[in-house]
């Protein structure tokens, strides 16, 4: 693996801990709160360490060795998971987000601690 590679996959591997940290946190605050937005958050960083998870895999099958099959090598292969990394996210943490807001404007309640939830939007 070149050097060029290994950056790239401690970045990812960094980002994946630091979005599976704040999704924590989101929740944790969602817990306290009983905010919604906190809930939606919470799934949105979960899907973005799902995304790095992805892209991960991506470079890992973008790396093979060129074959008969294949004689340019797998490079392209990490645009393919590119895409399905937009799809995720666009998909599962967009529609999870619309589900919960029409489900909270049908049947709102009382935020606990709103302090809880700006505080942690703003972190």
């Amino acid at each position: 693996m070149s050097a060029e590679h290994a950056g790239g996959t401690r970045a990812v591997l960094a980002a994946l801990g630091a979005n599976l940290g704040i999704a924590a946190g989101k929740f944790v605050a969602f817990a306290l709160t009983g905010s919604a937005s906190m809930l939606a958050e919470g799934v949105h960083s979960v899907v973005d360490s799902g995304n790095q998870g992805l892209l991960l895999i991506g470079g890992r099958s973008a790396r093979r060795r060129a074959t008969p099959e294949h004689p340019f090598g797998y490079g392209r292969d990490r645009y393919v998971y590119g895409f399905l990394v937009a799809l995720l996210l666009f998909s599962a943490g967009g529609l999870f987000a619309l589900v919960e807001g029409i489900g909270k404007i049908r049947r709102p309640h009382h935020l606990d601690a709103p302090l809880v939830a700006v505080l942690v939007l703003v972190l």
